[in-house]
């Protein structure tokens, strides 16, 4: 089947991908509302994450519905897991630090972080914080400061914290103004977007 698009689509879409951040993810830990699951593949969208990974043992992953921060799952590819150890073992191959989120006496401040190097972050459910065995392997933690009385936030509020701090970070580095994909990676992105 032939897909017919205009040459302004294509164009956006080639400039959306060459700023995607391949060395840039997150791990959506068993969170089980939808509409918090949407929001952060939304800000994912926005802040050029490629990718994410689901990790669900406790719950099933919600299904999510069809707003527009919902549309946001079309842009962001989705890797599942349901091993701790081997989902750790591919990130390191990868060569990322993983950082889970967390209040424990090892965690550090967000911009103590240097986020451009690759990096993927654990994010864990609304109710229980980072699952354990992804806590025990991560190779630090990570905290947004919080100068209220309350200190946690919703888990898609932090996720877009985490991401604009990254964004900036990488922003500052030039980071965005060249492609992290292989043009193969940008070719096969761009004929499957096309499609879409």
């Amino acid at each position: 089947m032939r897909y017919c698009i205009t040459d302004e689509r294509l164009a956006r879409i080639r400039q959306v991908l060459a700023r995607r951040q391949k060395g840039l993810t997150l791990v959506i830990d068993n969170v089980h509302d939808p509409h918090n699951v949407s929001a952060i593949l939304r800000s994912c969208d926005a802040f050029g994450v490629p990718s994410v990974h689901l990790y669900y043992t406790t719950s099933a992953f919600p299904v999510l519905g069809q707003k527009s921060s919902a549309s946001a799952r079309k842009w962001v590819m989705r890797t599942r897991h349901s091993d701790a150890a081997s989902m750790y073992r591919g990130l390191k191959e990868q060569s990322f630090q993983v950082l889970a989120t967390g209040f424990s006496e090892r965690a550090k401040p967000l911009t103590d972080w240097d986020l451009s190097a690759p990096t993927a972050v654990i994010l864990g459910n609304e109710h229980n914080g980072a699952s354990p065995e992804l806590a025990q392997v991560a190779d630090g933690e990570i905290y947004i400061p919080m100068m209220g009385m309350v200190q946690s936030l919703n888990v898609s509020v932090a996720a877009a914290i985490i991401l604009y701090e990254a964004w900036r970070q990488r922003w500052a580095k030039g980071m965005y103004d060249k492609a992290s994909l292989s043009p193969e990676e940008l070719a096969l992105l761009e004929k499957d977007w096309v499609s879409r």
